[in-house]
């Protein structure tokens, strides 16, 4: 049995998540949003205050492989996108990359760029308060607009959003699947060679955004909820993604047994990984 098979044999159910909001700020070169931790952690974006040291822990397994790929000698530029997506909705994604996002950025050595590219539902635009900005799907609609330019800084060092941006209605899934895309996604890794830049996809099985989006990253990661995601609907979602660019599996919420009972945790899997645990927020 596979790795990723062991780990489809613990999903159990569990419960979702909530958003967060946050306002924006002037500041520097380009515009900057003020991040409030305490109220992502109170809307269960991030751990509780007692977990973090744990829960760096385990991210810090997930990262580090990611890291390495990226900036290997020679490693060709798609190697520093990242892509987070699931088979279906309510599998723990966003809060994935969100809190794999702020721990790229904790790093001396390289920057994460966290873009908002679940255009159908916008999640991350809306937790940071950002979902009226100009984003991904207006530097996909106009060519002479620069997508650097929409990138926005935060108050917390070495990380940058990109909001998914107003697109005409219902024009999202061809301007994801279009040659344009491909050259924003070069264009935010060419000027800065230790960034990378970490997609929040919509869901695999029901977004034709995504199936897009997927051609483009050289590593993903995907994120299963214990007792939510169907057995088959994760083995349809593995199908769909090249053996080579898949970085590993993240288990939200499934329960290990230990000393005084049962504990939340993340279970990651990856390439020769044994899976890291990470406690649920």
């Amino acid at each position: 049995m596979s790795i990723i098979e062991s780990a489809i044999e613990r999903l159990r159910r569990t419960p979702s998540r909530a958003p967060s909001e946050f306002a924006p700020v002037e500041g520097g070169p380009q515009r900057r949003i003020r991040i409030d931790m305490n109220s992502l952690r109170d809307r269960g974006e991030i751990p509780e205050a007692g977990q973090d040291a744990h829960f760096a822990d385990y991210y810090r397994e997930i990262k580090r492989p990611l890291i390495q790929k990226a900036l290997a000698t020679e490693a060709p530029p798609e190697y520093r996108l990242i892509l987070v997506s699931s088979a279906l909705p309510g599998e723990g994604k966003t809060f994935t990359a969100l809190n794999l996002a702020l721990s790229i950025a904790r790093e001396r050595d390289v920057s994460v760029l966290l873009v908002d590219a679940d255009t159908p539902k916008r999640h991350l635009s809306h937790t940071f308060g950002i979902q009226e900005e100009r984003g991904l799907l207006d530097a996909l609609a106009d060519e002479a607009l620069d997508v650097e330019s929409l990138v926005l800084g935060s108050d917390i060092k070495g990380l940058e959003l990109l909001p998914a941006g107003k697109a005409a209605e219902g024009a999202a899934s061809e301007l994801i699947a279009s040659a344009r895309m491909a050259q924003i996604a070069a264009r935010l890794t060419a000027r800065h060679p230790r960034r990378l830049v970490l997609f929040d996809s919509a869901p695999l099985l029901v977004s034709s955004e995504a199936r897009a989006l997927k051609q483009l990253p050289g590593q993903i990661l995907l994120v299963a909820r214990a007792g939510k995601t169907p057995r088959q609907a994760l083995f349809a979602a593995l199908a769909l993604i090249d053996e080579g660019r898949l970085h590993g599996l993240v288990l939200n919420d499934a329960y290990e047994a230990g000393g005084d009972g049962y504990s939340d945790y993340y279970g990651y899997y990856g390439a020769g990984a044994s899976g890291a645990q990470t406690p649920e927020a």
